[in-house]
């Protein structure tokens, strides 16, 4: 997302709309329905005892024309005579409350929010309800900014696309590559943010970017002109599985259509993708918006239509509903008049947007005295809070490489050199789409709680150009009992807009790091921040470098808990959400191939079709522990049963390849429950993801090479074991998806990866006791 670009002259500002920011502790005063007010507390519209939608067609049958038109972009207009305040409905809250968009301003009584790890970091965790939990508590912060009058309740978070390409810059927003971990990253997220009581709402979330859009500019492409051109197998099977997971199970209020076109239309005017998937097939109720001035985008720069009006009409009978930009309001007007638009199209566009508002309270008077309406000041950088940010940084954290059993130790490195580019920054810890952090501690202050520390930065900036600085570095590596290394990369590398273009670490850092281990007396740690992959070969087989760790960007206490997880405080318990490639795998691979399939010359995407080499794979991450797993119940055999009016209608096209139609078995008996025993075997206390894979029978040609299917989080003491219970359904987990986008269960055996054992679990299909 872009701040607006177009027609700057006519995009009213913030401040006209907002009325004003309140800057010190006192309540903002009723966004509409004012109880103060006589003219307008009595109208339909006003009373929360009614339906919503009963008030929001009351409401919208009182605005003219011109006002409707007026409230479809995101700096929504005021109504004097009916008593509405302008609203701006830009807000970020990626991994924390952020200043990104217009709708939140930091100062007075909030100079900050709690700033949680990069959304990569997170999904590292493979934590689900740390990840509901980090959606309440900066639900929690946003609702008690609102209050005070700094922040909206529309955030447009979390970007749940899939990370495709190692290169691309937003990657770090995203919860990784594989589409299972996303969507539940996605709807638990979701779910912490929205806290919904009924229908209604504590914030509105918004999943983006829908759909397939992972290219920012690259290669002289850019998001604003580039076609992706997807089959509708990837599409099903990779694209949208991470949005429908975030309506149909995180009931999110509102997705974002991308910049990008898919297969030659603009995503926000494409009435199959708009109304037909996401509201039709996945039962949206909220609204759709647009990617920041993407509808002018799509008249401007990818010439969509002939006219800006029909662009315009072109977008909202595709089912958007809010434009972020003044493209609607600008020509919207025109569209109507020239027959191109009914104003009927405008009312359903704003029935989807009052209706959230009136989910959020907005229209139910004093905020004060609405639930929620007690959080401020004191609710935003809380002890809990910030402590809640720490541990979701040491879960997210990822041990790459370890030669021995723990890395450093009070007793033995009273001296640490704590070198690099990384080594003391704080803003870069937080990566984009953040707000005011309430405080940081750097990796060099959370270094010198546990030893007496030596500072060389080595290179004065993650580009590092030169090598002056290299000659101090090595000096304090060959003084100190041990050497941390922290390099990587920031945003000046990786962010929107801004794709990278290899893999390797920026500029001299490679001969950094070979140096320092060379002159290094102890044990050298390299720890890496960055929010994609880093072709780091050089030092996975140097043995100078004892361990490799990957922080990613690990939020406001990421320094904290580096050192934690250095020093054996933390057991780390991370995997990697991302295969890490070698540097050759992106000469192979244009970014603007969205093919996840390998072809000819084309060696496919991510781990559930890439079969080549890799630094490091998906799902990897080490211990100072060991786990053993044994399987305590694992069904071999499971019968699908089969809808009899298939047979009887003689729709043979259920059984193709030996694959039936999803929607044809009668799902809600296809599950069988697999009891899997973690064993600490080591002699410290870890926590221990497992994950759990499956590959389909041989022979099928839509097939993935194996795909995530679940994963649990589970805490074991040394010397014990924990017994975790996973529920392997048919429908869900071990289907595919053909090459028409249709969903499929193959017959047959499949192969079923559960931590280091395989299982084989053979599913026939059943006609009511009749096997076919």
């Amino acid at each position: 997302m872009a701040k607006p670009i177009l027609f700057p002259l006519l995009f009213i500002t913030t401040t006209v709309f907002l009325g004003f920011f309140i800057s010190s502790a006192e309540s903002r005063p009723p966004f509409a329905c004012d109880p103060r007010n006589g003219l307008t507390r009595s109208l339909k519209f006003c009373r929360a005892n009614l339906p919503i939608h009963v008030r929001a067609r009351d409401l919208i049958g009182r605005l003219t024309l011109a006002e409707k038109i007026r409230l479809l972009v995101n700096n929504a207009a005021v109504v004097p005579r009916l008593g509405i305040q302008g609203y701006e409905w830009w807000s970020e809250a990626l991994h924390g409350v952020s200043n990104v968009g217009p709708g939140t301003k930091f100062g007075g009584a909030f100079p900050g929010a709690t700033s949680f790890p990069q959304v990569i970091t997170t999904a590292a965790s493979f934590n689900e309800s740390l990840w509901e939990q980090i959606g309440r508590v900066v639900s929690d912060e946003a609702r008690a900014m609102y209050n005070g009058g700094m922040a909206g309740l529309t955030y447009w978070s979390p970007n749940v696309n899939i990370f495709r390409d190692p290169r691309w810059g937003r990657g770090q927003e995203t919860p990784g590559e594989d589409p299972v971990l996303a969507g539940k990253y996605a709807a638990n997220y979701v779910r912490g943010l929205q806290s919904p009581t009924g229908i209604r709402l504590k914030v509105a979330a918004c999943c983006k970017h829908y759909t397939a859009y992972d290219l920012d500019n690259w290669n002289g492409v850019d998001r604003y002109h580039f076609n992706a051109r997807v089959s509708k197998q990837d599409l099903a099977d990779t694209y949208d599985v991470p949005f429908k997971s975030c309506v149909v199970e995180g009931k999110v209020a509102s997705v974002m259509c991308s910049y990008n076109q898919v297969n030659g239309k603009p995503t926000c005017a494409d009435p199959d993708l708009l109304k037909g998937t996401i509201r039709g097939q996945w039962g949206l109720s909220g609204y759709i918006v647009s990617d920041c001035d993407s509808v002018g985008v799509m008249y401007d720069t990818q010439h969509f239509t002939a006219t800006p009006e029909e662009s315009a009409a072109a977008a909202i009978k595709a089912g958007l509903d809010l434009d972020c930009g003044p493209f609607l309001a600008i020509h919207t007007d025109l569209a109507v008049r020239r027959g191109l638009l009914a104003e009927a199209d405008v009312d359903l566009a704003l029935a989807n947007t009052i209706t959230i508002q009136m989910r959020l309270g907005m229209f139910d008077g004093e905020p004060s005295a609405q639930p929620y309406g007690n959080l401020g000041p004191r609710d935003v950088c809380t002890p809990a809070h910030q402590q809640l940010a720490l541990e979701a940084a040491r879960q997210g954290i990822v041990l790459l490489k370890n030669s021995g059993s723990l890395l450093l130790s009070t007793a033995r490195h009273r001296t640490v050199a704590v070198i690099g580019p990384n080594s003391d920054v704080t803003v870069t810890m937080i990566g984009n789409y953040a707000g005011v952090a309430c405080g940081y501690t750097s990796p060099l202050q959370g270094i010198s709680r546990y030893a007496r520390t030596i500072h060389q930065a080595g290179c004065s900036d993650v580009a590092c150009d030169t090598n002056n600085l290299f000659g101090a570095a090595e000096v304090a590596a060959h003084k100190a009992d041990a050497t941390v290394l922290v390099m990587g990369l920031d945003q000046s590398i990786e962010a929107e807009f801004r794709d990278r273009v290899g893999l390797l670490l920026p500029g001299r850092q490679q001969e950094l790091v070979s140096r320092v281990a060379r002159a290094s007396r102890g044990p050298t740690v390299l720890v890496l921040m960055s929010g994609g992959p880093i072709d780091v070969s050089f030092a996975k087989n140097d043995p100078r470098v004892s361990a490799i760790i990957w922080a990613g960007y690990p939020g406001q206490a990421g320094g904290t808990a580096i050192a934690d997880v250095l020093f054996g405080t933390t057991n780390p318990g991370g995997k990697l959400p991302m295969t890490w490639y070698p540097q050759d795998y992106v000469a192979k691979v244009p970014m603007t191939n969205m093919g996840m399939r390998p072809s000819r010359g084309y060696p496919g995407r991510t781990y559930r079709f890439y079969k080549g080499s890799v630094v490091f794979p998906f799902g990897h991450g080490l211990s100072y522990t060991s786990f053993k797993h044994s399987l305590a119940l694992a069904p071999t055999d499971l019968s699908v049963l089969l809808d009899t009016n298939l047979f009887a209608t003689k729709n043979y096209s259920t059984l193709s390849s030996n694959a039936i139609r999803v929607k044809h078995a009668k799902c809600d008996s296809l599950s069988s429950l697999f009891h899997i025993d973690v064993e600490n075997t080591g002699n410290m206390d870890g926590t221990h993801t497992l994950l759990v894979f499956s590959t389909p029978p041989a022979g099928q040609k839509w097939s993935p090479n194996k795909q995530l299917i679940g994963f649990h989080r589970v805490h074991v003491i040394a010397g014990s074991k924990q017994r975790v219970k996973i529920n392997i359904h048919a429908c869900k987990h071990l289907s595919v998806v053909d090459e028409f986008g249709i969903r499929r269960i193959p017959m047959g055996s499949h192969s079923l990866h559960i931590g280091d054992l395989k299982h084989s679990i053979s599913l026939q299909a059943n006609l009511e006791g009749i096997k076919v």
